[in-house]
């Protein structure tokens, strides 16, 4: 059931601004299967320009620090399953999907401080291609891109991306997306000088040859000698960002990301899920605030408590409960609930996509007694997307956002949509102006021009484009004024440091 709570006041200590992040993907369904049915919802022209151009429009206008676009690289077939996809096809869930890089520009073109980050798999290509994609992503956009990084979840992707292969052993995954991650950092920052670029027409020099080299990577999973095919970009590398729940993979995000996509569906149960990420943030040497975090949400608002009850008792008529259960199918990798009965409680399985479904079947923090987990109940409350659910009048929606952060420590959230544009417009009309007004989002941006690491970290450091000093991979750069000997030489410590972490 969606949380609501009416007329609730919370009286903030210490307001703090919330990271507010819209959350799309380009396809017709995203998490609330069905809803393209609706006739105020406009999720099929996901694949024109004007589409997204709009929508980067309106989220700079409501001042969020970025959007977030999610990816996947095949058809969620669990459900009813193994290998069928006419729940996912029928429904529209996260079925067809386009290339997110593709339509970056076009929203950079019209905005001047909102940023992106870009979901890409590191089974969908090599390395260096990769490379090369994002780096020129934070040139197009003045230094406003990201990478959500992710090592691929869907067998049904790895069967199309490896050869007809199924998809690689949890663990392994990630040793491998170590290892790319680690050609990623060589190649932005290891590559090239700073000052490497000349443009001089006098000595008819573009870029030094001497302030360039190989990296000459040699790894188990990858060899790339380079140089990088790049130029330095606005920020250098772009922004990190990572979203595995497994022991593994917050022990990946704690040593690479400077933003976490976490997941809790209670307070209680965020707040031990975070513990738990900055516990490894410290073992890897980093201050624990140097890692952000960010919960998936969705708002059903309007101005009044019953206008928006009746908003979404609207938007239920137009659930698929198929799609539903195919996009939980997928998320699992495992869970096929038409295994189960409909009152019957869900059993705790493994799988190669994702390490435990307990979040989904067992009881956590917070959850009401005797609260059971039974196909019903996860459908029910899946149905409008993997995140929270608020409903309720902007005051109360707004409540509601500042109480998951005081207890959770979480900072900022990602808003999918149940109708696009609809619900991110109700945000920038109805709730971001009243956490404004309690001092939890910002009213301007700080300056124009905004790369997306001063959107996470602000504007106040000397190099505030730029890693954190706490990042293990903030020494591998080649600062301007270093001669390629010289920087070797720094490098073979700086990479024995990076990889003691």
């Amino acid at each position: 059931m969606p949380i609501t709570r009416k007329k609730q006041k919370t009286e903030p200590k210490k307001p703090k601004h919330l990271i507010l992040n819209g959350f799309d993907m380009m396809c017709p369904s995203l998490q609330a299967a069905g809803l393209w049915k609706h006739p105020d919802d406009k999720s099929r022209d996901y694949n024109t320009i004007e589409y997204w151009t709009n929508l980067a429009k309106l989220l700079e206008k409501g001042k969020f620090n970025a959007l977030f676009i999610a990816d996947t690289m095949g058809a969620y077939d669990v459900y009813n399953g193994p290998r069928n996809y006419d729940a996912a096809a029928s429904s529209a869930a996260q079925f067809p999907v386009n290339e997110p890089f593709a339509v970056v520009p076009a929203m950079a073109a019209v905005t001047k401080n909102l940023s992106f980050a870009v979901t890409a798999s590191t089974i969908s290509e090599a390395p260096y291609h990769f490379a090369r994609r994002l780096a020129t992503l934070d040139h197009l956009t003045n230094g406003r891109a990201g990478w959500n990084i992710v090592s691929s979840y869907l067998d049904s992707a790895a069967r199309n991306l490896l050869n007809g292969q199924s998809l690689p052993e949890h663990d392994s995954r990630y040793e491998r997306t170590q290892e790319y991650i680690e050609v990623v950092y060589q190649l932005f920052l290891s590559s090239w000088a700073d000052d490497a670029v000349k443009v001089d027409p006098k000595t008819k020099i573009f870029s030094d040859p001497n302030l360039i080299r190989e990296i000459n990577y040699e790894g188990e999973h990858f060899k790339v000698p380079g140089p990088s095919i790049f130029e330095p970009t606005p920020q250098r590398i772009p922004v990190l960002l990572q979203a595995g729940a497994s022991s593994r993979g917050t022990t990946f995000a704690a040593k690479n990301a400077e933003a976490v996509f976490v997941r809790g569906f209670t307070p209680e149960h965020l707040k031990l899920e975070i513990e738990k990420l900055k516990k490894k943030v410290v073992e890897a040497g980093r201050n624990p605030d140097d890692v952000k975090t960010v919960q998936l949400v969705n708002v059903i608002t309007a101005p009044t408590h019953d206008e928006a009850i009746a908003k979404y008792e609207d938007y239920k008529q137009y659930v698929d409960k198929e799609g539903t259960q195919a996009l939980i199918g997928g998320w699992t990798g495992a869970l096929d609930l038409s295994k189960y009965e409909w009152d019957q409680e869900l059993e705790a399985v493994e799988s190669n996509a994702i390490k435990s479904t307990s979040v989904w079947t067992q009881p956590l923090p917070g959850d009401p007694p005797n609260l059971k987990k039974t196909r019903a109940t996860i459908v029910e409350r899946m149905e409008f997307g993997a995140g929270i659910q608020i409903v309720g009048d902007p005051n109360e929606v707004a409540d509601e956002l500042i109480r998951w952060h005081e207890i959770s420590g979480v900072d900022g959230f990602n808003f999918i949509y149940t109708i696009t544009p609809g619900s991110f417009e109700d945000l920038v009309e109805y709730v971001i102006p009243v956490l404004q007004e309690r001092g939890y989002a910002q009213k301007e941006y700080p300056k124009e021009g905004l790369t997306f690491r001063e959107q996470l970290f602000g504007t106040d450091r000397k190099e505030p484009h730029y890693l954190l000093e706490s990042h293990p991979a903030y020494d591998l750069r080649w600062r301007a004024g270093e001669t390629k000997e010289e920087f070797e030489e720094r490098f073979k410590e700086a990479w024995a440091e990076y990889a003691s972490k």
